[in-house]
């Protein structure tokens, strides 16, 4: 029987976002133990959770026959006390893809356009296509963003404009007058989402959330994460900071209960726990010297970083990847980045840094004829 159904039309031609593949996927394909596998694919803290975010989850497992409360009270609560703003300016969300979803179903459909640069997160022209909308995408300068160009991409239909600071999957980041100067000339009329998933790798970022919370910044939405310095990737928790008239508008399409109890009560001690966020900085900083100071000796092309992961130019991509993979190194393709020759390897514990360079070097080792 022939499929009748009407879906819609937006939905026909539009990829599947691919994530890293989990460990356990890899184990069952190779038929590997799943100890025996490291996965430095999804940009996730090697460390953990705070131990008192872990203590914090485990007190609420007797509870879990109640609803969370469906308007985090205490989260944002502490939320607010952290970034000194009002909980008005807050709107959570399940990891920052559904805040990003909360934009599209705000300001995008059919004959509305959306600005986004080259490498940008797939996340983003995904939302943007599902709601109709035109996406302009504008070609990369040093593998980063060019924001001359994207002003001169702003059109009168032009709703949202993105930025990631530091950017995904490139590691690239906009210096920060650059980045307020952009902010300035931005059309009142466009909402300018700045991702900063990432910004609390970074020494010198620019402070949008002191604009905000005097007042100002009224077309401006930051996105924060827990899943990155927190690391609390698997609870999906992310959120958002913006004037309260943007925040209102976007909770009328945040659907009710979407922030479980687990994660808000994880969020809430994450919160506190300074030492752990310092000691990912600093794992995360020796990291990256490792791999540059590798890649340099191995002659290897690599995008410098302000994240918690490198890009690197391997030849042929999806073929180390696939090597990789049968050494028990996960890392991530970057073919459906347009960047088919390269990787992207996330800064992981001392001893998976050494492990994934040998087998980085074993793989692309000349191979006996």
């Amino acid at each position: 029987m022939s499929l009748t159904i009407p879906f819609n039309p937006a939905l026909k031609e539009l990829p599947v976002y691919q994530p890293g593949r989990p460990i356990e996927e890899v184990a069952r394909e190779l038929n590997l133990p799943a100890s025996a596998i490291i996965k430095l694919a999804s940009n996730e803290n090697p460390l953990g959770p705070s131990p008192a975010a872990l203590q914090a989850m485990r007190d609420v497992l007797a509870h879990l026959h109640l609803y969370p409360d469906g308007n985090a009270f205490y989260l944002k609560q502490k939320l607010a006390q952290k970034l000194d703003v009002n909980t008005g300016n807050l709107i959570l969300g399940n990891g920052s893809n559904e805040i990003i979803e909360f934009v599209g179903h705000a300001l995008m459909q059919p004959g509305t356009d959306v600005v986004a640069a080259q490498y940008c997160f797939a996340i983003y022209p995904l939302v943007a296509k599902i709601f109709g909308a035109n996406v302009i995408t504008v070609p990369a300068r040093d593998f980063g963003h060019d924001l001359e160009a994207m002003l001169k991409a702003i059109t009168p239909a032009t709703r949202v404009v993105f930025v990631a600071n530091p950017n995904n999957p490139t590691g690239t980041v906009v210096p920060r007058a650059q980045l307020i100067d952009f902010a300035d000339k931005v059309p009142a009329n466009v909402l300018l989402v700045i991702d900063e998933a990432y910004i609390e790798f970074l020494d010198d970022a620019a402070d949008f959330v002191a604009d905000i919370r005097a007042g100002g910044r009224a077309n401006v939405l930051l996105m924060r994460t827990f899943s990155k310095i927190f690391g609390l990737a698997g609870l999906r928790l992310g959120y958002g900071i913006a004037a309260p008239e943007v925040i209102a508008t976007l909770e009328k399409v945040r659907q009710p209960f979407n922030i479980n109890a687990i994660a808000q009560a994880g969020a809430i001690a994450a919160l506190d726990d300074e030492a752990h966020m310092e000691k990912t900085r600093e794992n995360n900083r020796r990291g990256l010297l490792f791999y540059q100071a590798a890649f340099n000796e191995l002659q290897l092309e690599f995008v410098a970083s302000s994240a918690n992961f490198v890009l690197v130019k391997v030849g042929e991509g999806q073929r180390v990847f696939n090597d990789l993979q049968r050494l028990g190194v996960i890392v991530r393709p970057m073919g459906g980045y347009q960047l088919p020759e390269w990787i992207r390897i996330s800064v992981g514990s001392p001893q998976e840094n050494e492990r994934c360079l040998q087998a980085v070097r074993k793989v692309l080792s000349p191979q006996p004829a």
